[in-house]
């Protein structure tokens, strides 16, 4: 049996035929390419300016809490308006405020910077809830797997294209060209995404008072409190983010600058540990694929590895003995973490209902960016204080295999009964 047809439905059969999916799937490309240009241009900037690693760990943290806080508005807008139109006037509004990264010239302005990333990173919270929502709207259920895999695969290449290359920039030609590029990425994923014939019925807003935008949501948290399989499953990116994800990002940017320094402010560097990350997120969810197919209960069992895979990784970057293990090391939390948040998106995708389709994902996002936003800090500290760089990275090894032993619970006495 070939591995298209394992997974219900080929990977590159549903690029060729599925134009709504495809167009949706070229503007995510170009977008994350500016995306990563963006993150690796301003991580570089704070660092060379503040020399802090709490600074730097701010900015993740505002990149991280400004889409929580709008999660409840992001979430209703999904299930309302026409998801189509709510990305382009996202990508659009996203262009204009990256704009602004390039009057920051000196330390003096560094907190434009963070008000920046603020708004960005807000626009963003009502993107990728609403391009997680629409994606079964414009893909049939038999390929809602393929759909989900691809398009985790290509933030993975992604990832690793767009760190790499936007390392280079900052790193040869500076942080301000790659702020350009960034917003010229935004413009030509509008356009891109204005090109898909959304099929679905546009969600009229009969009320558009305060209080029942609030009443909507609260209907979708209770949808997640009435339905606990649902909620464990919203709450592993969560988990990933806050045991390893999110602070290892942080910690990149200190061993690019303190420990692996290649290119001016260590840009170079950096893009290369995102490229580990990005090419091990990209591999981790496909090869695994091939196991568990789209099967519930094989999917989940995955997840279960996906926890001692990102020990592993960790355990490989911890020593900083040298830049050949952290990139390894980097690669295998990457390979981990992605398996994780690759199945448990598809698992919801699967689960979720239309009706509360944006809802689920904007809370699921809200409590993604928190948990981000709290390792960013945590890390971040840590770093400044007594536990230094290699003492923090051994404290997230531990962290680690809290969640996964939680997950590994969950299924013991709630998942057999979805044993397929």
């Amino acid at each position: 049996m070939s591995v298209a047809q394992a997974t219900g439905g080929g990977y590159i059969e549903l690029i060729r035929s599925n134009r709504n999916f495809r167009q949706l799937w070229f503007g995510q490309i170009v977008s994350l390419l500016g995306d990563w240009f963006n993150l690796i241009g301003s991580a570089a900037l704070i660092a060379s300016m503040t020399q802090s690693g709490f600074a730097v760990g701010g900015l993740f943290v505002v990149r991280m809490l400004a889409p929580f806080l709008v999660s409840p508005l992001a979430g209703v807008a999904a299930d309302r308006y026409d998801r189509r139109k709510l990305l382009i006037i996202t990508d659009i509004v996203r262009a204009i405020i990256v704009l602004g990264f390039l009057l920051v010239r000196d330390p003096s302005r560094v907190w434009m910077l963070y008000v920046l990333t603020f708004f960005q990173l807000a626009v963003s919270g009502f993107f990728f809830p609403t391009r997680s929502a629409i994606l079964p709207d414009i893909v049939e259920a038999r390929s809602l797997g393929a759909a989900n895999a691809i398009s985790s695969a290509t933030w993975s290449v992604m990832l690793a294209l767009g760190a790499a290359l936007g390392g280079l920039v900052a790193g040869r030609w500076g942080v301000y060209t790659a702020f350009f590029v960034d917003s010229l990425t935004f413009m030509a994923s509008a356009l891109l995404i204005a090109g898909i014939a959304y099929p679905h019925k546009v969600r009229e807003a009969t009320d558009t008072r305060l209080r029942a935008i609030v009443q909507q949501y609260v209907t979708g948290l209770r949808y997640l409190k009435q339905h606990a399989d649902i909620l464990v499953i919203s709450l592993q990116k969560a988990a990933i983010s806050l045991t390893s994800a999110g602070g290892f990002q942080v910690l990149q940017v200190a061993i690019a600058e303190r420990v692996f320094v290649i290119g001016d402010g260590g840009g170079i560097s950096l893009g290369l540990l995102y490229t580990g990350v990005g090419i091990g997120t990209g591999i981790g969810p496909i090869l695994a694929r091939r196991f568990t197919g789209d099967r519930d209960w094989p999917l989940r069992v995955a997840i279960a590895i996906s926890y001692g895979i990102t020990g592993i990784g960790l355990l490989l970057v911890a020593p900083l003995s040298n830049f050949g293990l952290t990139l390894f090391g980097s690669f295998l939390r990457g390979f981990g973490g992605g398996i994780g948040w690759v199945f448990s998106t598809q698992l919801l995708l699967e689960l979720v209902p239309d009706q509360v389709r944006g809802r689920v994902f904007a809370s699921e996002f809200a409590m993604f960016t928190l948990a981000s936003a709290t390792a960013a800090a945590g890390t971040g500290w840590a770093m400044d204080s007594a536990l230094g760089l290699s003492g923090t990275i051994w404290w997230m090894i531990g962290l680690n295999f809290i969640p996964g032993i939680l997950w590994v619970w969950w299924l013991v006495i709630r998942g057999k009964k979805v044993q397929t």
